[in-house]
Order: C-alpha cells, then sequence, then structure tokens
C-alpha cells in the first residue's frame, strides 16, 4: 500500500519543504495552493480529501496578515479557524491524520520566558484568536490531531516569493544602503521550514498527537536576530535598535513569544541546531538558488 500525504498551502515556505521532505520519504503527495482549492468550501475540501485517500494531511495554508486582520477578521477568521474545521471533517471521513500548523502568537507574551504547551493561552488580537480556534476545531473533530505551534518560519521560497521573509526584507534594506531600525524588545524563536517540516513528518510518523511546540529553538530580539543576518552575510548595513514604544503597528503583538521544545525533543525528535548554525544553513542554499 502506498503512502499518501496531502500538504495544503503547498506553495508557501512550509509548504514547498514539506512536498519536499514527503517525496524523499517515498510518499505519493498531493499538494494544494490557494488557487487550486479553497478551503474554505467544505464540499471542495471533502471531494478532495475522498478522491485521494491520504494516510496524512498537512494543513500549512493560513491568512498570516497580522494587521490587516485588525480590519478583516471574519477573512481571518474563515481561513485559520472554519477552514480548519472543513479539514478537520473531511480527515474524520477518510480516516487520515491532520497535522495542523499554529503559531506562538496564540500567547500574550508576558511571562518573559519561553512557552511550553502548558501555559495558558491569551491571544491579542484578531488573527491570534483565529489561529487559537483553529486549534479548539481540530482537536473538537477529530480524535488525535496533531497541532505544531511554531514562531517566525523562514525558508528558502521566501527568496522567490512576494512577501519573503525577515531575512530577504533585511538582505534588501542593506543591499538599498538604507537606516534600518528593528525593535530589541521583542522577542521569538525564528524556525527555519525545511527543519519544521522533517520534524513535523518525524512527529506524524511516530503518532503523536495533541500539541507541540516546534520552534526553532532559540529565543532571540528580533534586533539580535538582524545582527546575525548581517554577520553571516559579512554586511555592515546602519543598523539600530528601535522599541515598542517608537514601532508601533495595528495589531498587538506578543512580546515574548519564543518557543520551548522540550516536550518534542521528550519523545526523541532530534533538538533544533543552534541558531547561527541554521542561518548559515539559510545562507548556503541562498546562494545555491541564485
Amino acid at each position: 500500500m502506498s503512502k499518501k500525504a496531502v500538504v495544503f498551502g503547498s506553495g508557501g515556505q512550509l509548504g514547498v519543504e514539506l512536498l519536499h521532505e514527503l517525496r524523499a520519504r517515498g510518499y505519493e503527495v498531493t499538494g494544494f495552493e490557494r488557487a487550486h482549492l479553497d478551503i474554505t468550501d467544505p464540499g471542495k475540501v471533502e471531494d478532495a480529501l475522498a478522491s485521494i485517500d491520504p494516510q496524512f494531511v498537512y494543513n500549512g495554508a493560513a491568512y498570516n496578515q497580522v494587521d490587516v486582520a485588525e480590519t478583516e477578521p471574519a477573512a481571518a477568521y474563515a481561513v485559520n479557524a472554519l477552514a480548519v474545521r472543513n479539514l478537520a471533517l473531511a480527515c474524520r471521513q477518510v480516516d487520515a491524520k491532520l497535522i495542523h500548523f499554529s503559531t506562538d502568537y496564540v500567547f500574550d507574551g508576558t511571562l518573559g520566558r519561553s512557552y511550553v504547551e502548558t501555559d495558558a493561552t491569551h491571544p491579542l488580537g484578531a488573527y491570534a484568536v483565529s489561529k487559537l480556534a483553529g486549534e479548539l476545531y481540530a482537536q473538537a473533530y477529530l480524535e488525535n490531531p496533531l497541532v505544531l505551534r511554531t514562531s517566525g518560519v523562514f525558508g528558502p521560497a521566501g527568496i522567490r516569493t512576494n512577501r519573503g521573509n525577515f531575512l530577504e526584507l533585511m538582505l534588501r534594506l542593506a543591499r538599498e544602503n538604507k537606516p534600518i531600525r528593528v525593535v530589541e524588545d521583542y522577542f521569538a524563536s525564528p524556525t527555519y521550514a525545511p527543519l519544521l517540516a522533517s520534524r513535523s513528518i518525524d512527529l506524524a510518523e511516530a503518532s503523536h498527537s495533541g500539541v507541540f511546540h516546534v520552534g526553532g529553538g532559540t529565543a532571540i530580539s528580533w534586533f539580535e536576530y538582524a545582527k546575525l543576518i548581517f554577520e553571516t552575510a559579512g554586511v555592515t548595513p546602519a543598523l539600530t535598535p528601535t522599541d515598542a514604544r517608537e514601532y508601533r503597528t495595528v495589531a498587538r503583538r506578543p512580546q515574548y513569544s519564543a518557543l520551548e521544545n522540550k516536550r518534542m525533543e521528550d519523545v526523541g525528535i532530534a533538538p533544533m541546531p543552534d541558531f547561527p548554525q541554521v542561518i548559515q544553513m539559510y545562507m548556503k542554499k541562498r546562494a545555491e538558488m541564485q
């Protein structure tokens, strides 16, 4: 019997890596981008999964425009919450395991340390509420979904997409010789998409379920993150720190939303490499692609 998997959001930075890793492991994989299938349409989702009959369904699709979600919360909720319900119901019909990706933004960032799975959630805005609702829908309709919270995902696919990622933004600003100001009092655990993909598949293949944190393994401020990018790239732009009082955004964001991966490591999944090594991995891949 062939191993079958479906990846929703297959054109994104994570989705591209899921397709690559699953195929490398011998899966017959079908990827769906937003243009191919609207996951907010329950009938289309059900028909797609019924025709493929996969063992695993990875949901990397998301509405992730955090600030825009404040003016169109219904659109964010449709994709990040109600569409997860559609996927969960369709997975139940074909007895497939749903692997759903969530976010560090389900927390409010007030603890001042990396979050573990048992910490209380407290979303701060429309995007964050929609993502937490997606987690709850997956758990409400399925017996054993795998919900993976992650943080600041970046991958090589960001080199060629319009929205890019934080690394590409920093490198572009450096090329343009523009002054760069980055917040030093917001912390996350940025996560390299190929590593997130491989560890999520490891967890799924080992039949784990429930909520796991799969972050980058290092709590780092966005300012220190930018410094590390420039040091690794060997460039010295005019980089200066700023803070939350100066850098106002439409949506509230958690100030310290790094994730602790201990549960993942406790079940035998390899820890994430040191973050400087991860940035080097990205830069090497970037050079190969250009």
